[in-house]
């Protein structure tokens, strides 16, 4: 199991000694998915929390009529999981699936509870990380509700510029909340200028 990229993404706002990591990295599983595989269904109960270690993520729900809407995706060194669910243990609002052949390391509720515990540290680690979250699907809101496609296309692309070479144009447009031949229009216009 390589857990490098974990550790370093938990160093950047605690740190650990030997003993604290090995109990950390004990109560890991890794689980590899392929591509278009399923980690979570919407009505299940989300289990575990998930670091990617390799891969892409996305996390979306599926319409009364049929469509996609993404509400996040997730790659290395992230991340990922239906956070409702796995707190309260009730059914999962999302489906969450791999886009690409993905690899994660995962911790359950109860050995998050017990690493609380142990590890008191990781209270703060994971406040930091539900924190970051937030503020993320906070400012999520305020673009759909107050930026064009356009200004919420070019953010895309800014803050994530590595994810447009990994997704689809039509996953694109379902985070974007606009269709795959509007998101074209506007790929257009950019092309041009």
């Amino acid at each position: 199991m390589n857990t490098n990229l974990i550790l370093h993404n938990i160093s950047r706002h605690i740190q650990l000694d030997k003993t604290e990591t090995d109990f950390f990295i004990s109560l890991l599983q890794e689980k590899k998915l392929k591509r278009k595989e399923l980690l979570l269904r919407q009505g299940e109960t989300c289990k575990t929390e998930n670091f990617i270690t390799k891969g892409c993520l996305r996390t979306y729900t599926i319409d009364d009529n049929g469509f996609e809407h993404i509400l996040m995706f997730g790659i290395e060194d992230w991340w990922v999981g239906d956070l409702y669910s796995f707190l309260t243990q009730n059914p999962a609002t999302y489906f969450i699936d791999a886009l690409e052949d993905t690899e994660i390391l995962q911790i359950t509720k109860h050995n998050l509870d017990k690493l609380y515990e142990r590890v008191p540290k990781f209270e703060r680690f994971f406040r930091i990380i539900l924190q970051n979250a937030f503020i993320a699907q906070q400012n999520r809101i305020n673009q759909n509700l107050s930026f064009t496609a356009e200004q919420r296309y070019i953010d895309f692309i800014k803050r994530y510029p590595q994810l447009e070479q990994r997704v689809s144009q039509k996953q694109v447009a379902a985070y974007l909340g606009i269709t795959p031949v509007f998101l074209s229009m506007i790929r257009k216009k950019f092309a041009s200028k």
